[in-house]
């Protein structure tokens, strides 16, 4: 009998994109962050029921929590456990990874966004970025240049 590959991806493994973070900050510095779950949040993620729009990170006695991240629980969820679809998630870093956070927060203008969720090896990871806000006019911008990206692509494939 064959051995069969474990590399072998089955699609995407990106659960959530918060794409209101591309929108309003400038992403810096990625990590990557392991997220403590209940087995009832775990499986609403696998059907994508979760929102990263209002989410933020915050920064606690040394501690990375995720705030405002929503996960609405499955009807199937079990009847013994109060399900809490807002409550704080802990996020799981290296020390010198929360320090490196710490020291970058510090900083005028910076704070740290969540970017997406995503499965790795069947965890579920955080995709965390420090981030400057944007203006008003450098929003303008890149809308302005995402339009000439997508004007340029229609173009050089002749569907205009």
């Amino acid at each position: 009998m064959a051995k069969k590959s474990k590399n072998k991806k089955l699609g995407d493994n990106t659960i959530i994109v918060n794409r209101k973070a591309k929108h309003e900050y400038f992403l810096e510095t990625h990590f990557e962050a392991g997220l403590v779950l209940e087995g009832w949040e775990v499986k609403s993620l696998r059907a994508g029921r979760v929102s990263l729009t209002e989410s933020y990170i915050i920064l606690q006695r040394g501690e990375v929590f995720l705030f405002g991240c929503h996960i609405t629980p499955l009807t199937s969820a079990s009847t013994h456990i109060a399900t809490e679809p807002a409550r704080n998630r802990k996020l799981l870093l290296h020390h010198k990874e929360i320090q490196k956070l710490i020291s970058g927060v510090d900083q005028k203008g910076y704070t740290i966004v969540p970017v997406s969720l995503y499965w790795k090896q069947n965890r579920i990871k955080v995709n965390i970025a420090l981030a400057k806000g944007k203006k008003t006019h450098d929003k303008r911008a890149s809308e302005k240049e995402a339009d000439w990206k997508r004007d340029k692509a229609r173009t050089m494939k002749g569907d205009y």
